[in-house]
């Protein structure tokens, strides 16, 4: 019973994200439409990342003492400085690991 809910919202996601993408034509767009939804994607990701970072497991905003601001500022650092994506993720990793358990 599980399985089929699982399936049935895998399928129903695909559908909805599919159908919007599949009728949306670019080149009849807008071009001042197209470059603002440039910055779409800016303008998103610190709304997913921030949260993750400053709000604890309560719910509470958490600045004092929080070891993931430190370890983002590293990994923006190391990011800022090798324009590598898995550079940044592991010395963000082990920033946050060296913090937690030292």
């Amino acid at each position: 019973m599980i399985w089929y809910g699982i399936v049935i919202s895998g399928v129903l996601n695909f559908l909805t994200k599919f159908l919007s993408l599949s009728y949306f034509d670019t080149s009849k767009m807008n071009p001042r439409v197209k470059q603002i939804l440039t910055y779409v994607p800016s303008a998103v990701f610190p709304a997913i990342i921030f949260p993750g970072i400053l709000i604890d497991t309560n719910g509470d905003l958490d600045i004092v003492n929080n070891p993931k601001i430190l370890a983002s500022i590293i990994a923006l650092i190391v990011g800022v400085f090798s324009r590598n994506i898995i550079a940044t993720i592991l010395a963000g990793l082990a920033a946050y690991w060296f913090i937690i358990f030292i």
